[in-house]
């Protein structure tokens, strides 16, 4: 078969699977990102800030760089399609718009509604497929905060209060070392830490250091508190990397081995994940998680459901609310507090409201929205133009389609 007939192929696969895979035009600025090279995968060092092979390295990001894999389930959740979808919609910039304006308007690669168990649309643009495996990017900090929980239900963690060292020695008399583990799940060490995503700030020196030592070598380059820690939320990736190291302590595994059991399997993913690990073995806790669109799906499922499958608790329920509701939170880390306009939580971002709301996201715009209430999930997967959306129309508009979701199926 020839190139282009297969991609063909793909694209038919893509536009027509299931509910709410309508043909559509053009997605958006396809040849800015890789088509007429077939979308090429990047390398190691350029993946992540390469345009051109930004739609094939964030959904093959496993076939460059070394990684731990978590198994399917021997017994996959069903996620089926609804018969019909009612009409979704949602305004921005005094425009009344459809989900396909989105696609059209957005690098989305993949984007999934699933309401009450339910698939209501499902869709994929660049060629991509449900079989392809994309990158979590920031999406992952959540889940390092799900096995954190995991662990203290166990005991394997005494409490939430221990300093990291307690667990991760190689980082004993460093800032984030003795940081609680509580204080890192909410980005509040106080140490000092730059991540602006412009090659040259503190997480590019972190990742160079994490890729020639380890992790714990690139966690001591950074020892001066700019503030008390517990005082301020400042969002920065090494102090996830903090809390891989602490459940690796803890449990004596990997988040990869941990996991598969306690979430991947119980959820019921029906594909492989992968997480890509640092030269020391440990996984990127902060990001580089590699999921399929559904599996993302069902992990928001989970959320909706306060961790249950069934009868089954599958997550710790009350950690579950403390990751997720922002009024458990003390008052630096409210929704307007935190940030202009999110709060934060462990490791998870906290939509200002009455209601519980959430987010998990990611840089270039990977995103999971949960409405426990309504049983409502969006997931996003992306390849915008900036690591930060915030400055494109993405963030709002996505924002704005979250709202128009939450609008249809119940109120703001």
């Amino acid at each position: 078969m020839s190139h282009r007939l297969l991609r063909l192929g793909l694209a038919v696969v893509a536009l027509f699977g299931g509910v709410g895979l309508e043909p559509s035009i053009a997605a958006p600025d396809e040849e800015a990102l890789g088509r007429s090279a077939g979308y090429p995968v990047g390398t190691a060092r350029t993946w992540f800030y390469d345009e051109k092979a930004r739609v094939g390295s964030f959904s093959h990001l496993d076939s460059i760089l070394p990684h731990n894999t978590l198994r399917k389930s021997p017994n996959p959740l069903p996620l089926p399609k609804a018969a019909t979808a009612p009409a979704l919609g949602y305004r921005f910039e005094n425009q009344q718009l459809t989900i396909d304006d989105f696609l059209q308007r957005q690098r989305i690669t993949g984007l999934l509604v699933i309401k009450n168990g339910q698939v209501l649309v499902e869709r994929y643009q660049y060629d991509r497929t449900a079989a392809h495996r994309f990158v979590s990017n920031s999406m992952s900090k959540t889940i390092t905060a799900i096995a954190i929980g995991l662990a203290l239900a166990e005991k394997r963690i005494t409490s939430l209060d221990d300093p990291a060292s307690k667990y991760a020695t190689d980082i004993k008399g460093s800032g984030y070392g003795e940081t609680t583990i509580r204080n890192l799940l909410r980005m509040s060490s106080g140490v000092k830490f730059t991540e602006v995503y412009d090659g040259k700030d503190d997480v590019a020196r972190y990742s160079r250091t994490r890729a020639v030592e380890s992790t714990a070598a690139a966690l001591k380059l950074f020892t001066a508190r700019e503030a008390p820690q517990g005082s301020r939320f400042h969002y920065a990736s090494a102090e996830t990397a903090a809390l891989a190291m602490v459940l690796r302590g803890a449990t004596g595994q990997s988040l990869s081995a941990y996991l598969t059991s306690r979430l991947w399997h119980p959820m019921g993913a029906e594909a492989d994940a992968t997480w890509i690990v640092s030269r020391d073995g440990l996984e990127i806790g902060g990001g580089s998680f590699n999921a399929i669109l559904r599996d993302y799906g069902r992990l928001g499922v989970l959320f909706a459901n306060d961790g249950a499958v069934g009868d089954r608790q599958v997550l710790p329920k009350d950690y579950l609310l403390d990751m997720t509701d922002w009024k458990r939170q003390p008052a630096a880390f409210h929704p307007a507090k935190a940030t202009p306009y999110f709060g934060y939580g462990y490791q998870t971002w906290l939509y200002p409201g009455e209601k519980r709301r959430f987010a998990l996201l990611g840089v270039y715009g990977q995103s999971i929205f949960v409405d426990p209430e309504l049983k409502l999930v969006l997931v996003i997967t992306a390849v915008a133009k900036n690591a930060s959306v915030g400055k494109e129309t993405l963030a709002r508009e996505r924002d704005a389609l979250w709202r128009g979701l939450v609008g249809t199926f119940g109120r703001w």
